[in-house]
């Protein structure tokens, strides 16, 4: 098969595309003929050679694919050959075929195309496991989505919405602030004209229950200003920087939770777990309507530089789609 590999790290034109092995489904393996693969950040890291894949698993970037199930392996139940699937990967993605376990397998959603139900499985486990699951968000309560015009950011807003909780998000542009609250949030700040702390400090109670951040480093202090007593704060990325000061006294007198994971090198009976709770609970609402793909652009696979340098440019919004 051909899929695109790195053989030096680099900017977007590392990226080539090359024939490679076809993978072979093993015991517990799912084989998926792939129809469209989501780019996430993650995968430029990887390009950048600032994140490797956990051992074991393909070099071929690329952390959610959909497609039709083409064989499964031994000790495979509930898929089948011809199955139209999406998939939560380790990596593999940027490829004709890959192989899944096959607790990491989901359907597509009913009313959802194969393409774009390619733009789920990343974000959908992502929020999911971290906001929902560790954040512990129910209805009711408040979130802060940072970087709500992403991939990520888009899901966690209509996903909040749709479990009855106030979103707020912040984003770069009026353009982008226009379109989250398209999606459902009840409030966005543009971060380049306004603080989000005093904004969500003067439409609360004492802040948010839940903040969702990509930021890292420089927006600690400001996220503990912004969260309500008992608030968690969930960090999912680092893209401002790795290191700040925690100032203990802040979070002990807001009975305050900081919750910081990633998603790819949990065990594999964890993403299983996760991949089953995304079925269970939030399938339902993309197939009632509640929560839709954001597609800011689909390229070619083997144009997949392409597709790392409107990431890079940082207009999109939404997610960004490669075609097998």
């Amino acid at each position: 098969m051909w899929a695109i590999t790195i053989p030096a790290p680099g900017g977007p034109e590392a990226l080539t595309w090359a024939e490679v092995p076809d993978p072979v489904p093993g015991s517990g393996q799912v084989l998926v003929d792939i129809a469209a693969a989501g780019v996430n950040r993650a995968d430029l890291l990887q390009r950048n050679g600032r994140y490797p894949p956990p051992a074991g698993i393909s070099p071929t970037p690329g952390l959610e694919c959909s497609g039709v199930v083409a064989a499964v392996g031994p000790d495979v139940t509930g898929w089948q050959v011809g199955d139209r699937v999406c998939a939560l990967l380790g990596g593999g993605g940027y490829a004709q075929r890959v192989c899944v376990p096959a607790g990491q397998v989901l359907p597509t959603p009913r009313g959802i195309d194969l393409v774009h139900a390619a733009a789920f499985p990343e974000a959908a486990c992502t929020v999911w496991s971290t906001v929902f699951e560790a954040g512990r968000l129910r209805a009711g309560e408040s979130l802060l989505v940072h970087g709500g015009s992403s991939g990520i950011g888009t899901f966690a807003v209509q996903l909040a919405k749709a479990s009855g909780v106030r979103v707020f998000a912040t984003a770069g542009t009026a353009r982008k602030c226009a379109r989250v609250v398209e999606l459902g949030a009840d409030v966005a700040i543009n971060y380049n004209d306004e603080d989000f702390v005093p904004v969500v400090q003067g439409l609360t109670d004492g802040g948010v229950n839940v903040i969702l951040d990509v930021v890292g480093g420089p927006y600690l202090d400001r996220n503990l200003d912004a969260l309500a007593p008992d608030g968690r704060l969930v960090v999912i990325a680092t893209q401002g920087g790795r290191r700040a000061e925690l100032d203990f006294r802040t979070v002990m007198a807001k009975r305050a939770t900081l919750y910081a994971a990633g998603l790819r090198a949990r065990p594999l009976e964890q993403k299983a777990a996760i991949v089953a709770a995304v079925r269970q609970h939030v399938w339902p609402l993309i197939e009632a309507g509640a929560i839709k793909p954001v597609i800011e652009a689909t390229v070619p696979l083997r144009d997949a530089a392409r597709a790392h340098r409107i990431l890079e440019e940082g207009h999109h919004i939404g997610k960004v789609l490669l075609m097998a």
